[in-house]
């Protein structure tokens, strides 16, 4: 069974809550609460990210839902990353431990980062992107947080040195 190669499958594995709260089996966010979205960018951007959802969430009685798209290059099976799940498994288990408010992963293989996100997001979803600080307007953050916004989300920019 071979599907169609239009850049936009992907596979998704969420991980159970991190911190703050008790596990939810399905690793899904919980739907009756405030949901804010940090998407991951690199790993001193994303904690400086979910470092300001936390405070949001604090505020608002929210959790949070890291996602991380991890594009898988052409050549390779859409199943078979070239870094090993396990490996990101763990990572990002370790970067949403550093959230003091309950945080769910959700990770996704996929061949187009932006596409996999406007298909994964609510509508009007609260999303947090992480930079570094940088004066360039075409860094690829700021065009993604532009092509979300574009799509109908609220977007922060956390920026760290």
């Amino acid at each position: 069974m071979e599907a169609k190669n239009n850049g936009s499958e992907a596979f998704e594995n969420a991980l159970a809550s991190a911190t703050g709260g008790p596990n939810e089996p399905s690793g899904k966010p919980d739907d009756r609460r405030l949901n804010i979205c940090v998407i991951f960018t690199s790993a001193e951007s994303t904690l400086a990210a979910l470092q300001t959802a936390s405070g949001f969430a604090n505020n608002l009685g929210a959790q949070i839902t890291l996602m991380a798209p991890l594009v898988v290059p052409f050549p390779l099976p859409l199943e078979d990353p070239p870094v090993l799940l396990d490996w990101n498994k763990s990572r990002f288990r370790y970067i949403a431990s550093q959230s003091p408010v309950k945080t769910v992963v959700r990770l996704f293989l996929c061949r187009d980062k932006v596409e996999t996100l406007k298909r994964a997001l609510s509508p009007k979803s609260m999303i947090v992107i992480g930079s570094r600080k940088n004066r360039w307007p075409f860094t690829a953050e700021k065009r993604l947080a532009r092509e979300l916004r574009r799509t109908g989300h609220d977007v922060i920019f956390a920026e760290t040195e």
